[in-house]
Formats: structure tokens, sequence, C-alpha cells
């Protein structure tokens, strides 16, 4: 074999056999555009301030803050509510707390997907003891089927998804793919 037919066939992250692409780079740019145009109309005039949940909405983040056409703020907090397992505790640890105070502010929490709901619904409880002039959330994902807290209102959606396990754009499997610049189905979680 030659080393031209070894690099046609090698396998590369972004070519994961074990995954299957749910949303691509173009249908993820494009929903973001229509989000940002949507936000920008919302918050004209107003104290924008996008919050951030990390790690996994820092990609969304990045671009949907480049899609909104007005003055604005960023700040990002980290929160864990998994403990030692891998299921939610709806019990909300922060692990990185906002840097500026969010009194008087119009906030946009940014985050990745959103499940149960139990961590986020927690997260809204604490932002929302801190004074600001209004709390709402956009997700890039929105995955109802497992949603405990079916009141969890969801302001902007990127994409409704089926409840499958998914990786790319910021979201993850143990710390990989998050460099991914698609949004794709993990066929076999185990290999994951």
């Amino acid at each position: 074999m030659t080393a031209e037919s070894l690099k046609q066939t090698a396998v590369t992250e972004f070519t994961n056999p074990n995954l299957s692409i749910l949303y691509s780079a173009d249908d993820i740019k494009a929903r973001i555009d229509v989000l940002g145009r949507q936000i920008t109309a919302d918050y004209q005039g107003r104290d924008l301030v996008l919050v951030g949940v990390l790690k996994g909405s820092c990609v969304f983040m990045a671009d949907l803050m480049r899609a909104i056409d007005l003055p604005m703020k960023i700040d990002f907090m980290a929160v864990s509510s998994y403990k030692d397992g891998t299921v939610s505790t709806g019990d909300v640890e922060i692990l990185k707390d906002l840097s500026n105070p969010i009194r008087g502010k119009d906030v946009l929490v940014v985050e990745d997907i959103i499940d149960t709901g139990l961590t986020l619904t927690r997260l809204l409880d604490i932002l929302g003891s801190r004074g600001a002039n209004s709390i709402k959330l956009a997700s890039f994902l929105d995955k109802p089927e497992p949603r405990i807290n079916k009141e969890l209102k969801l302001d902007y959606t990127g994409f409704v998804i089926p409840n499958e396990f998914v990786v790319g754009y910021g979201l993850d499997a143990a710390g990989r793919y998050r460099n991914l610049p698609f949004i794709g189905v993990v066929k076999n979680p185990a290999e994951a």
C-alpha cells in the first residue's frame, strides 16, 4: 500500500465511522445566523450579558455572539450536578462563578444541550436571586425526551434532537469530540 492510499483510507476524528452526522457545519451556521437575528431584534436597547455554561457551550457561544449585532458583555459559569456518577442529581455545585454582577442586566444563559433540565433549573434559580432585569435561555440542542422539568422554558433553540447520544460542536464523550465541526450521533456508545 502506498503512502497516498493510506492517507485516503485513514480514519480521522472528523471521519470516524462510529459517528453519523445529524447536523452539518453548514446546517449549524445557518441556524445560528437565524438565532442571532432573533436575539438582535429582541435585545435592542437592552443591557445584554451572555452567560455561557462551561465547558460544552463554548463553541456555540462563540459563534452565537458573533451573530448578535449588539453591544454585549460575556461571562461564564461552570457547574456540576453529577457528583460521582453519570446521572444528574439536580444539586448544583458552582465550580466557577460569574466574574461580574448581573444586577440590572438582561441575561441570556447559553447552554450546549438541555435534557433532563434539572441542573439548568437550579442554575436559573441561582441566577434569578442576583437581581437581573431578565433571564432567558438559549440552548444549542434541546433533547426533550428525558426532560424531568417539563416547565423549563427555552427561549431560543438551535435544534430539537431525538434521544440519542450526540457529540461535536462542544459536546463531548469523556472529553473527546468537542472539536468536531458538526453534531454527530454516536452509533456505538461503548466505542465512544
